[in-house]
């Protein structure tokens, strides 16, 4: 499975959900920009609360903090983490015992 523009869409939403950014729209957030920092300016709360969002959503967990940098670095690489995390559960449960 590739990432496609509707999930890019949904992590967009989570995020504005999930940190109630009420004054942020979905196209306000850069698919590729850094979510830290300069970017959206997200804090250690927030990445807490877009793991919780994620597991909820999603059915995939961040185990530690070292894959939450990997993955919370943009839009793009957490929706690719959805997409790597649910394809390895799919494959894990298919068909075998």
């Amino acid at each position: 499975m590739e990432v496609t523009e509707e999930l890019i869409t949904d992590v967009k939403r989570l995020i504005i959900e999930r940190l109630k950014l009420e004054e942020i729209e979905v196209e306000d957030i850069g698919t590729d920009a850094p979510l830290f920092g300069e970017g959206l300016g997200l804090d250690s709360i927030d990445a807490l609360e877009m793991v919780i969002g994620l597991e909820k959503e999603y059915g995939v967990s961040i185990p530690d903090a070292e894959v939450g940098k990997e993955v919370f670095q943009s839009v793009r690489t957490v929706a690719q983490y959805i997409v790597d995390n649910q394809s390895e559960k799919v494959s894990a449960t298919d068909g075998s015992p």
